[in-house]
């Protein structure tokens, strides 16, 4: 905690168990409601395992995340984050002060680089449009005329959505009771509330969030 303010906030005591692809998708369910995300990086290896590095284009997002995550149940661990101690190497090259760093095998890094330096600015891009599509007035859309109850509807999620990604975006809001996934179905699922109040709130903060970078999830009353 006692790094200064940075883009990138670095989380360690992770769940090992959780696959890297899994674990990023996740890590950007939950870090995108503070603001857009250039990249997370997450590795496997021995040293690396059970941190990741989430990078944010403002350092206020990175500020808002690492106070309001800070111990956050994370696949049954609670998140430890604090300030990255050095600028990643996407904002060190946004701000021009980027210096290619001498480890082992600098031949792979380098490729490693290339090949990641488009996709990462293709992800940065579609991931931007999907932090811009979250604070927008998204809520009014999608709702369906059933009337207020303690069940929502979530219809439109993506092909890898699953029990566990949807909770932790959920279980942010009082009352959160339980996520229904539909047997055959990826696209819809059910949350529970306590109270219809509870419910409505988790609706409005979440309708039209992005799980993935194109597809924003649409969150009504279940019908009774």
């Amino acid at each position: 905690m006692d790094n200064r303010p940075n883009h990138t906030i670095y989380i360690n005591n992770l769940n090992e168990k959780i696959k890297k692809e899994d674990l990023k998708k996740s890590l950007y369910a939950i870090f995108s409601q503070f603001g857009q995300i250039l990249d997370i990086v997450a590795l496997k290896t021995l040293k690396m395992r059970g941190q990741a590095f989430v990078i944010f284009k403002e350092i206020g997002s990175a500020t808002n995340a690492l106070r309001s995550m800070q111990g956050f149940p994370f696949y049954d661990k609670p998140m430890r984050i604090a300030y990255s101690k050095t600028d990643s190497d996407l904002i060190a090259k946004m701000k021009g002060t980027f210096t290619e760093r001498p480890k082992k095998a600098p031949m792979d890094r380098k490729k490693g680089k290339k090949g990641k330096s488009g996709g990462a600015a293709a992800g940065a891009g579609a991931m931007g449009s999907a932090g811009a599509g979250m604070g927008g007035g998204a809520s009014m859309q999608g709702v369906d005329n059933a009337p207020p109850n303690q069940i929502l509807f979530l219809t439109n999620l993506p092909q890898e959505t699953n029990e566990m990604m949807l909770s932790m975006l959920f279980n942010q809001f009082p009352g959160f009771k339980e996520v229904r996934l539909v047997p055959g179905r990826h696209d819809i699922a059910f949350v529970e509330f306590e109270n219809e109040l509870q419910s409505a709130a988790a609706r409005d903060a979440l309708q039209g969030f992005k799980i993935t970078p194109t597809t924003a999830m649409k969150i009504s009353f279940a019908k009774k």
